[in-house]
């Protein structure tokens, strides 16, 4: 018999095709569904026992051992706690990103290993080549945006078998080989509730707490909000204040519950040609790649022509990992920087800057991200690392 490998199921179509791909590769398979939340919420009846039950016939229909790993309690403690925390300062995070470093890729992983497991494998759309982490054949389902804080310890005994393989294909070999989930609906709303939206499920936690919409230009008030907590930068769904031009969320006070907006879009808080970011990982020897030049040797920034296509989403703040960017030496008298991609969301374009381990400097404005989100950074299909807006 083959190795051993322990795939996460959730009942989806992506990681059931994992699953049957590592059997007929000759692994000896063994599908673990991660029961990680399980409360309902008023209104709305978490999925959990649905997605079980479709990864458990996934496996009766594949022949492979089944396996549930509770990690309800780590899975608050780590994730909706740290989520939670970020909302209340006025951050946005991203509790995939979370739940990627601290569940999937570290207790899910240290518990397979644990039990015998040679590898872990998930239905992510990312691929691993020589100890790297690389873009996924689809460019529309790539999902490395949210995997980029994993460990390399953990990349080094991951397999992702849709890696090399686009969506449809992926749904169409699941019919083929008779998997019932084959066309199942993905679920849009909280990434461990199911379809609910992230304001219902903050209201679970955060109280309805009006407070003042002050147009940032004139300081006049122009509507009353349910909470500050509520709503991110760069937002301008969901204000309900006026007609014309919309407004964009440009800062919050969150001591005074105050949203302040603009629809004025030179708007200074809008636009921005740098971004600072905090918990740098950078995942390879970076020197080894060729993107180091030297800050003297960097072009010019362009004029103000600004990219449209980058409207801000909410993305995640990390605590501080054990990992750090760092700097290859430069030229005598020159900082080092970085020449990279940049992903500023899931699905966002890949956008040229340069990285000096600290500052991400673009040579067009952008619309400003919301604090929190991740800057995720590549060279050509390498995803580098990154590291979290501030």
């Amino acid at each position: 018999m083959g190795k051993t490998v322990y795939v996460g199921m959730s009942g989806g179509v992506d990681s059931s095709v994992s699953a049957l791909l590592l059997k007929e590769q000759g692994y000896n398979v063994v599908g673990v569904y991660m029961k990680n939340w399980s409360r309902d919420l008023p209104g709305m009846k978490c999925p959990w026992a649905e997605d079980l039950a479709d990864a458990k016939r996934v496996a009766v229909k594949l022949g492979i051992d089944f396996k549930v790993f509770d990690f309800e309690k780590e899975y608050h403690d780590k994730v909706v706690n740290y989520m939670l925390a970020e909302f209340k300062a006025g951050r946005t995070p991203n509790p995939d990103i979370m739940c990627n470093q601290e569940i999937k890729f570290k207790l899910f992983y240290e518990v397979s290993m644990e039990q015998g497991a040679d590898f872990i494998a998930t239905g992510h759309y990312a691929r691993v080549k020589d100890g790297k982490l690389l873009r996924a054949a689809d460019e529309n389902k790539d999902q490395t945006y949210f995997l980029y804080r994993i460990s390399e310890e953990a990349l080094s005994h991951t397999l992702f078998p849709i890696g090399d393989m686009l969506k449809p294909d992926v749904k169409k070999l699941a019919a083929e080989k008779g998997l019932h989930n084959a066309y199942r609906k993905e679920s849009m709303g909280v990434c461990f509730v199911g379809d609910v939206g992230m304001d219902d499920f903050l209201k679970e936690y955060f109280p309805v707490t009006p407070g003042d919409i002050i147009d940032a230009e004139t300081g006049e008030k122009l509507g009353v909000h349910e909470g500050a907590v509520f709503y991110t930068i760069g937002q301008r769904h969901g204000l309900n204040i006026g007609g014309g031009l919309p407004y964009y969320v440009v800062s919050k006070d969150m001591d005074k519950n105050i949203v302040f907006v603009s629809k004025n879009l030179n708007n200074k808080e809008i636009w921005t040609r740098e971004l600072k970011l905090t918990d740098v990982v950078l995942r390879t020897n970076i020197s080894e790649l060729g993107v180091f030049r030297s800050a003297a040797a960097r072009s010019p920034l362009g004029t103000c022509e600004r990219s449209e296509d980058l409207a801000p989403a909410a993305h995640g703040r990390l605590p501080l990992g054990t990992q750090t960017a760092r700097r290859a030496d430069g030229p005598a008298g020159r900082d080092p920087e970085l020449e990279v991609l940049v992903r500023l969301r899931h699905r966002a374009p890949l956008i040229p800057a340069s990285f000096d381990g600290e500052i991400l400097r673009f040579e067009n404005e952008i619309k400003r991200p919301a604090s929190g989100q991740s800057a995720v950074l590549y060279d050509g299909e390498i995803c580098l690392g990154g590291g979290i807006i501030e």
